[in-house]
């Protein structure tokens, strides 16, 4: 009973970092996330190979670059708190793909527990980014 109600409240606070701020705080939305240019259907999953950097912009957008130089733009589906302050999230998966079903967690730079909330991410819209 006890590892149940540890597992319900962990499951509580991923959900809740993921959530909308009180009104008055910030909306997690970044002034100088690049303009970028839809360049064809969105995907659900990107291989992970592929992938050669990663750029946060801010709590609702991560940008892949891929192999070939080719960007895709991850809009997160939920805001994920601190993710545009920390700049840094890793991710776990069985697959050779990172998709949209799977979640993210916030690494929190100077935090004895290293970890905040995790969040999903949504579809890899291949993108050209406006300069």
């Amino acid at each position: 009973m006890k590892a149940r109600f540890i597992g319900l409240a962990l499951a509580a606070l991923g959900v809740a970092s993921c959530a909308p701020m009180a009104q008055g705080g910030s909306n997690g939305h970044g002034k100088d996330v690049p303009a970028a240019r839809p360049m064809g259907t969105a995907q659900s999953c990107i291989p992970i190979a592929q992938i050669s950097e990663s750029r946060v912009r801010d709590d609702w957008t991560i940008d892949f670059r891929m192999a070939g130089r080719k960007w895709y733009r991850n809009t997160l589906p939920y805001r994920c708190n601190s993710l545009g302050f920390e700049r840094a999230f890793s991710y776990s998966t069985s697959l050779s793909q990172l998709c949209s079903t799977d979640i993210i967690t916030v690494i929190q730079s100077n935090s004895p527990q290293m970890m905040r909330g995790s969040c999903g991410l949504g579809q890899f819209q291949p993108v050209e980014l406006v300069k």
